[in-house]
């Protein structure tokens, strides 16, 4: 059987709020993964089944050799037991032997669970995968009858926003949001075509010629996992963190706990142990946008210099 080549992820023109995204999580499994929202043709998919090329989730490298990502895929036309996976009640009541089917959930152990159209699913769908995402454990309970197996996959979800919205509540679930659109700019948008164009021509050729490019990404979140533990946060920036929350109006604590979750994962990406103001400001750009509260039929946007206005108020460290 061919192989299918993939497009480099590195080669993606543009984009960089969600190239970004996707590479937090890889570092950061346990973010929570990230929701991409954009009109047709703006790389997401590709973007998506591109980071499985970069490295595997929780490989080491003495592991990456011999490990591979993959992306599973997750129709929206799935059930909740093809999903988590059945009990076999009859067999366990014959037998008191428990028998279980595995689901999408355990096939995605380790994986990129990816759903394209996510706001098509069904809500309690997308909270069963969520929850999972959350604990790292998929649990099953039939007739009494219940079963559990680990299930730590990176869940990326991509939308059109035109075709129907998440409610609130699923949005706030998602750790990291981003916003994609085409490029506006004439020569970014050339470069769109004629990078396609060549990779189409002669993919292993492009992949060769920019596989420098992708050793380097690969080697920067190697080498953030290792330091991500020891990445410290200073109490003026977590101050920052509550601050951009309180004043974006979000509910609950879940914004500021990513926000900094965030920002740690992003100092550690640029090799550093110390979270500084710029990371709490990216961070918050890819954190509260999609946890704003909106009434019906409002378009309220992210506001960046309300970011500013509290980044200038407070007495951070330099």
């Amino acid at each position: 059987m061919v192989q299918h080549k993939l497009y480099p992820l590195t080669e993606i023109v543009g984009q960089e709020n969600m190239k970004l995204a996707l590479i937090l999580n890889v570092i950061n499994p346990f973010l929570g993964g990230v929701l991409i929202r954009g009109e047709k043709g703006t790389a997401k998919s590709t973007a998506v089944r591109a980071l499985a090329e970069i490295i595997p989730s929780w490989a080491t490298k003495e592991e990456y050799s011999s490990v591979s990502l993959k992306v599973i895929d997750l129709p929206i036309s799935a059930t909740e037991d093809r999903v988590v996976g059945t009990i076999d009640v009859e067999y366990a009541i014959k037998t008191g032997e428990k028998k279980f089917e595995p689901g999408i959930l355990a096939e995605a152990h380790n994986q990129i669970l990816y759903v394209d159209e996510v706001n098509l699913l069904e809500d309690h769908i997308v909270d069963v995968l969520l929850d999972a995402a959350a604990m790292g454990v998929n649990m099953i309970e039939r007739e009494g009858i219940s079963h559990s197996h680990p299930a730590k996959f990176i869940l990326v979800g991509t939308m059109n926003p035109e075709e129907g919205d998440l409610r609130p509540q699923l949005l706030d679930r998602f750790a990291l949001s981003v916003e994609v659109y085409g490029e506006k700019e004439l020569s970014k948008r050339m470069e769109v075509i004629q990078r396609r164009l060549q990779f189409e021509d002669n993919p292993d050729a492009f992949i060769e010629r920019f596989n420098d490019d992708q050793q380097h990404l690969r080697n920067s979140i190697l080498s953030a996992r290792d330091i991500l533990k020891d990445v410290v946060v200073p109490d003026q920036l977590i101050e920052m963190a509550v601050k951009i929350a309180i004043m974006n109006e979000v509910e609950g604590h879940r914004c500021d706990i990513t926000m900094i979750k965030t920002a740690i994962t992003i100092a550690a990406f640029e090799n550093r142990t110390e979270v500084i103001v710029e990371d709490i400001s990216r961070a918050a750009a890819l954190v509260v946008p999609h946890r704003l509260k909106r009434k019906p039929f409002e378009k309220r946007t992210f506001d960046t210099a309300i970011i500013e206005s509290v980044i200038n108020s407070c007495q951070v460290l330099q």
